[in-house]
């Protein structure tokens, strides 16, 4: 990838990967080039439609786009990302393990049609409001939350 491509998105990628260089360092590992590029390919795939992935999707892509990695590095460069609070595992069946970008992001909600397993970003600013009113009579102060609803076409869908 050209370093000059998506700069559009470079006051996120700087705070990501001071964040990432912290942990790791605290850990005893070292800020790899092929660790920067599965966060720099997390960081694009944050764009296209739900922005959730899979690490054999994100796999899959990273060697479609001609980088050499292994499997291995990109699922321990996960649990790394996931131990740092950079992404977040989406649970939302009991068959594999999907993530998205959580550092930085507003709250987010997904409605998963568990027919044709469509992950569909949806927005829920009543549930924000309640989340914070809350957490507010509790002392707290929010600092996000997970919202995962699973649907399917219902008899009574009108076509």
């Amino acid at each position: 990838m050209n370093p000059s491509d998506g700069l559009e998105h470079l006051s996120i990628i700087e705070p990501l990967c001071a964040v990432f260089r912290r942990k790791l360092k605290q850990v005893g590992l070292k800020y790899t080039p092929e660790r920067a590029q599965i966060l720099d390919a997390i960081i694009r795939r944050d764009g296209e439609s739900s922005g959730v992935f899979q690490a054999d999707e994100l796999l899959a892509a990273m060697r479609s786009a001609g980088f050499r990695v292994s499997k291995a590095t990109i699922y321990r460069t996960i649990k790394l990302l996931a131990d740092s609070g950079i992404i977040q595992q989406v649970l939302f069946d009991a068959e594999s393990a999907h993530y998205q970008l959580a550092y930085g992001k507003s709250a987010s909600a997904l409605l998963v049609n568990v027919d044709t397993r469509e992950i569909i970003p949806i927005e829920l600013p009543e549930l924000v409001s309640l989340r914070d009113r809350i957490c507010k009579a509790r002392g707290l102060a929010a600092e996000g939350h997970r919202v995962v609803i699973y649907a399917r076409v219902g008899n009574q869908m009108v076509k």
